[in-house]
């Protein structure tokens, strides 16, 4: 049997329904953003999403920016490195991480 594409290098749990690993080393994330939090973190899974809380209030973006600075720093890569792929102004998004240095991800 072939391995899926969720399939992980050793000590990786196979199948986690909101990370998805793109051939070219890329993260694909799907987030339940939780606005307005006192800081932001993981803070477990939510549904099919990892629930991420977003120190930064749900207007003209600032969540957005305050969850792509978030996850830059988490996986060590820049800014302009994480993209929202879907969901700009939805609390489910899409996020994608091109490259990523370090894997937080693996004990999310």
């Amino acid at each position: 049997m072939l391995p899926s594409s969720s399939a992980s290098r050793a000590g990786e749990p196979t199948s986690l329904a909101w990370r998805r690993i793109g051939a070219d080393g890329s993260i694909t994330l799907e987030i339940h953003a939780q606005p307005g939090a006192k800081r932001s973190e993981v803070s477990g899974v939510y549904g099919d999403c990892l629930r991420v809380r977003v120190a930064a209030p749900a207007v003209e973006g600032k969540a957005n920016a305050a969850l792509i600075a978030y996850l830059a720093a988490a996986f060590g890569v820049p800014k302009r490195a994480v993209t929202i792929a879907r969901g700009e102004t939805a609390r489910r998004k899409t996020v994608r991480i091109a490259q990523p240095r370090l894997r937080p991800d693996r004990e999310w």
